[in-house]
């Protein structure tokens, strides 16, 4: 099916954001328009519901917009296609300017219907959510699922789901379709070239990046550039030597919640990779890109990554690589949970805007996202697992894909949820992440960068103008 012969006027908000036309809010002013208010579009008509069609979604087009990063947007670009065979066309756009280009249509109240939230340059979820710019997905969750009438959608998904994409309350206002392994990535030939173990405790550590060393090979290398990354590997480990309370205190910005030993201990333990000479040279400076590239061929044994990784870098991974996934590393016996503890949870965030034109259309399109067959075509297109249960069982993964699933299973019930990268994406990503660059790059040492922590954590729980959640 071909896309409607005219522009409409969030088409041309579109076009207009994406050639630098339309000027972009500062966030504070994002917060004084509300949803509801001045909207363009027409109010939403639903068709009749029934078994097959349980929103009511008419033949109206549907657009759809996509973050064009490490998935690609085949995997949707094929779901599209199986919406079209019932419903109206799919007007589809990749990006990787999703706030520049969308936010000011969300506040213009003329959005598109589905938005993959994702990427460096995601708009802030909570704010949208406290101006009511966000759809309840509770509709989708209590739908029957694609492939099984007789269940509900939310009783197909992977543990944390529900809860990622709740903020405050019972109601879900964002689906993170992709269920992300977070962890030290390597190779498991460059492991054995060094003779090496896979470290559990620090000191194990230690002394491999010291083997590697001696073999002209780095530790560890970082994407300088996203800092946070770390955070996928120092996060997990704070609460496999703490408790996963320390997590949830950072997360509900309690005062001094950063200066908490297992805190300290973490920090102490990652300048000491500085310290030792055991950062590949340049990783300060490197895009996620550069420092998977410099990985790849063989010049570091560590990168703190997520499952998203083997898609994102295979051009360049050698057939040789056998690339793997590992649990954190922790202190030693006395932390507080085993080893295996892992951080596994939701990413890629979708969801539809509450001026959507066509959320009836949204919601169907989520939904047959989460059917058997979209989510199974994700992972053999991203090498990836899906938000959905099963999904993967019957396929044939590659090395690294197979590795984080038997990571994931291995950990059990040791699961643990950091939330701050998503309540507070910007205290996470620049404030958190620009104090643990400077400590990694070796410019503070990890007293002043825990003091950074905690000083930006304490402005943001300080702000009345900044939504805060909480874990209860």
């Amino acid at each position: 099916m071909t896309s409607r012969p005219y522009l409409n006027r969030r088409t041309l908000l579109r076009r207009s954001a994406a050639a630098g036309l339309v000027t972009v809010p500062a966030l504070g002013a994002l917060s004084a328009c509300a949803s509801g208010g001045g909207s363009d579009n027409e109010p939403e008509e639903r068709g009749e519901t029934s078994a097959d069609n349980p929103f009511g979604v008419t033949d109206s087009e549907l657009e759809v917009v996509i973050f064009d990063g490490g998935f690609g947007d085949q995997y949707a670009k094929d779901a599209e296609a199986i919406y079209e065979q019932s419903y109206g066309s799919v007007d589809h756009t990749k990006t990787q300017e999703i706030s520049s280009q969308l936010q000011p249509r969300l506040v213009q109240g003329s959005p598109p219907d589905v938005i993959d939230n994702d990427g460096a340059h995601a708009m802030e979820i909570a704010a949208l959510i406290h101006d009511e710019q966000v759809y309840d997905l509770t509709e989708l969750l209590d739908a029957p699922s694609l492939d099984d009438p007789n269940t509900k959608v939310r009783d197909t998904l992977m543990p944390t789901i529900v809860e990622m994409g709740q903020y405050g309350g019972q109601e879900v206002y964002q689906l993170n379709y992709a269920f992300t392994i977070y962890g030290q990535w390597y190779s498991r030939t460059a492991l054995e070239r060094i003779g090496a173990e896979y470290p559990q405790t620090w000191d194990e550590m230690l002394a491999v990046c010291e083997a590697a060393k001696r073999e002209g090979m780095a530790g560890w290398t970082y994407a300088g550039q996203y800092p946070y990354y770390f955070n996928f590997t120092m996060y997990p480990m704070i609460a496999k030597v703490g408790g996963p309370e320390v997590l949830a205190a950072i997360d509900n910005l309690e005062p001094n919640a950063w200066r908490h030993d297992a805190v300290k201990a973490v920090f102490e333990a990652y300048y000491e990779l500085t310290a030792r000479g055991y950062i590949l040279e340049g990783s300060p400076g490197m895009s996620h890109e550069d420092s998977q590239d410099e990985w790849n061929q063989y010049h570091a044994l560590f990168i703190p990554n997520g499952s998203w990784v083997e898609n994102e870098s295979k051009a360049n991974t050698p057939e040789d690589f056998r690339m793997a996934v590992g649990a954190p590393t922790g202190l030693d016996s006395s932390d507080a949970m085993p080893f295996g503890t892992l951080w596994a949870s939701g990413s890629a965030p979708f969801f539809i805007p509450a001026d959507a034109s066509n959320a009836a259309g949204g919601l169907e399109f989520l939904r047959i996202m989460l059917g058997k067959e979209s989510a199974s075509n994700f992972t053999k297109l991203t090498s990836s697992l899906t938000c959905v249960r099963g999904a993967a069982d019957d396929l044939e993964l590659g090395p690294g894909l197979t590795s984080a699933k038997e990571t994931f299973e291995a950990a059990g019930d040791n699961l643990v949820l950091p939330r701050i990268q998503d309540w507070y994406s910007t205290l996470n990503n620049e404030d958190i992440g620009g104090a643990i660059a400077d400590m990694m790059a070796g410019n503070i040492e990890p007293d002043e960068a825990i003091t950074r922590c905690q000083n930006a954590a304490d402005t943001v729980a300080q702000d009345d103008s900044i939504l805060k959640t909480r874990h209860v």
